[in-house]
């Protein structure tokens, strides 16, 4: 039985699909007016290990994932200017431009990190009607009230509000706090926020007798119960969802559609952190896939590195910790190269395994376990394929003819095996991007540097 830590009862718990051996599954994308970090992708790694978990238990996934590209503002609440229309700005573009360039880059980095793609990408600028029809729901029961600048859920009117964060619900009055402007009470949400008068947005709708465009939460509610239905399995996020956007979409969902729990599991991933701050898009902690591959460093050794931790725990990101972990998987591929034919894969491996993913996704054990049994030649190769199709590392990779290598190249080679015999780590990084400029990859295992031609 697959066991998840539930965050809105802050337990471990049995799932239980809703409808037998199908699960709904609903996963918050990316706002799309900058590159995913690594920290970002850190939470969709988690994800897909999720969804591969779910399938090798014999599991029919219906996975969406929503892409953000209007109406996610600066500060995450309701001020401020939308992050793409800021975007734009910023690059000299229109806002439809940037939100499909960054579309397409977000898609590319999850491609090299072996993330399966939703069944359902859903953008939020192509469900405008499902959302404007659910806060018209929301205003047709009572649940709202209307300001100068928007249309606000009125948390009062939900008893039960903030439960998933477990937030302690604060009387204000409207007006009390200038940040507040004229919310009632510091926790309301805008569910629809209107263009200012005099001004023209890029993207804007009319809807409630004046230009607008909707609210973050709302998006993810009316996307997610159109492809999934009122009430569906798990939902998915960073740890920073939890308080307000994974909350709002709970009280507006449950408020519209009277279903309570809206969503069974609550699912989220922790942060991956550099010098103990979490990564963020702003400042010298800004680090992308594109980073790591400049110097040298192949997505699936970030994958890697990020298996080695629960996804419940936060990390700290170091480049010697990734140097490490590139190796390692190096070194793991290497002893899947060298399965002895005869090989067996006892019954027990195969439990264990399964209990190690089974309990709340345990990476760290799944691969403890699977190093012991390379090591102690008890598993074979159709048996690490397996596996491999929830850890998603690429393991078997057969034997490569040995590459040509340019008298220039092998220079490099030469002068990086020198930095390294002095553990000058940031020179063999240096030389290993010049390497990998040139058309061939470096990888480092227990028998020293491998080059390969770059595909």
């Amino acid at each position: 039985m697959l066991k998840l830590f539930n965050t809105l009862t802050r337990a471990l718990e049995d799932l239980r699909p809703l409808a037998g051996s199908h699960v709904g599954l609903y996963t918050c994308g990316p706002t799309v007016y900058n590159y995913a970090h690594i920290g970002n992708l850190r939470t969709y790694v988690f994800e897909d290990v999720l969804k591969r978990t779910l399938r090798h238990n014999g599991l029919d996934v219906l996975h969406v994932m929503n892409i953000t590209d209007v109406g996610h503002l600066t500060d995450d609440a309701d001020s401020g200017e939308d992050k793409i229309e800021t975007g734009a700005r910023r690059e000299g573009k229109s806002a439809w431009d940037i939100a499909e360039y960054y579309t397409l880059a977000f898609q590319r980095d999850i491609a090299k990190l072996n993330i399966i793609e939703p069944n359902i990408w859903c953008r939020a600028t192509e469900h405008i009607p499902e959302q404007i029809a659910l806060v018209q729901t929301l205003i047709d029961k009572g649940y709202t009230y209307t300001t100068e600048d928007g249309i606000y859920f009125d948390t009062a009117k939900d008893p039960g509000y903030g439960q998933l964060a477990q937030l302690q619900k604060q009387s204000l009055k409207a007006g009390a706090r200038v940040e507040m402007g004229q919310k009632r009470r510091l926790h309301d949400f805008a569910l629809w926020k209107f263009t200012p008068a005099g001004e023209k947005r890029q993207m804007e709708w009319l809807a409630f007798g004046r230009p607008g465009f909707p609210g973050w939460h709302i998006e993810c509610s009316a996307m997610s119960m159109k492809y999934l239905g009122e009430q569906f399995d798990i939902h998915c996020g960073g740890v920073d969802h939890i308080a307000v956007h994974h909350t709002n979409e709970i009280a507006q969902s449950e408020a519209a559609t009277g279903l309570k729990p809206w969503v069974r599991y609550w699912l989220h991933g922790e942060f991956l952190n550099i010098a103990e701050t979490k990564m963020a898009k702003s400042g010298e902690n800004f680090i992308t896939l594109a980073t790591l591959e400049e110097k040298g460093f192949s997505p699936l050794s970030y994958r890697y590195f990020l298996l080695q931790a629960h996804y419940r725990k936060q990390l700290g990101f170091s480049w010697e910790a990734l140097r490490a972990a590139q190796t390692g998987l190096e070194n793991l591929r290497r002893e899947v190269r060298r399965i002895p034919p005869d090989s067996l894969t006892p019954p027990s491996l195969k439990r264990d395994w399964l209990d190690a993913l089974n309990d709340d996704l345990n990476t760290p054990a799944a691969l403890a376990l699977l190093w012991s049994a390379l090591k102690e030649k008890q598993i074979t190769l159709n048996t690490v394929i397996t596996f491999d199709k929830v850890l998603g590392l690429d393991l078997h990779q057969p034997e490569e003819a040995p590459a040509i290598i340019p008298s220039e190249v092998q220079k490099l080679l030469d002068q990086r095996a020198a930095a390294r015999a002095r553990k000058n780590w940031d020179e063999s990084d240096r030389l290993r991007a010049e390497i990998a400029a040139s058309g061939y990859l470096v990888e480092d295992g227990s028998e020293g540097q491998a080059v390969r031609k770059a595909k």
